[in-house]
């Protein structure tokens, strides 16, 4: 990304904070979303990594970071990676290189990562599937949870198709002139 003005860490966060408030929580894309960002137990850390290698550093420092975190203070992480991994397939082969750092660590079944990407694309879906704009972000983003957490939001509520039929339904009644609404392009 050479060439372009480097953005500044607090763009970023702003950013990824109004998604969070009017996707994610807005339009209760995760209904376990909006508890931790109430608490402010969302950590959000911007990488300054321009290649693979000093991000796989970084996520390798926040996963040690989060697993030894009390949950009361940060319950998850978002690391948020502008200038690296801004093409969707080189991102979606990365995530293979995230899930063996949780493994190096020894943090499987302790922690995960999921993914947000801005052209996030899930596989045999065309690209304005409204399906694929519950994992877009403004930006590349390794989202690292606590399995724990996962597993007791999951019990909190209904899980199952009934569950995400209105998810699914308000994704689809926004399209994705709406979806460009919500952030004012």
């Amino acid at each position: 990304m050479h060439g372009i003005e480097p953005l500044a860490d607090e763009t970023v966060v702003a950013a990824m904070q109004a998604w969070l408030e009017k996707a994610v929580i807005g339009l209760n894309l995760c209904p376990f979303a909006k508890a931790v960002h109430v608490k402010r137990q969302v950590r959000y850390v911007v990488s300054r990594a321009e290649t693979e290698e000093a991000l796989i550093e970084d996520l390798l420092h926040e996963l040690q970071l989060l697993a030894s975190a009390d949950p009361g203070d940060i319950e998850t992480t978002l690391l948020v990676h502008p200038r690296v991994l801004t093409d969707f397939l080189d991102y979606n082969d990365f995530l293979d290189i995230a899930d063996a750092a949780v493994e190096e660590l020894e943090l499987d079944g302790v922690l995960q990562v999921a993914s947000f990407h801005p052209q996030y694309q899930f596989a045999d879906s065309h690209p304005d599937d409204m399906g694929n704009f519950s994992n877009r972000a403004p930006y590349p983003t390794l989202h690292l949870l606590r399995e724990d957490s996962v597993d007791k939001a999951v019990a909190a509520f209904r899980v199952g198709d009934r569950f995400f039929e209105p998810i699914i339904a308000r994704r689809e009644k926004l399209g994705p002139v709406g979806w460009a609404a919500l952030f004012g392009k």
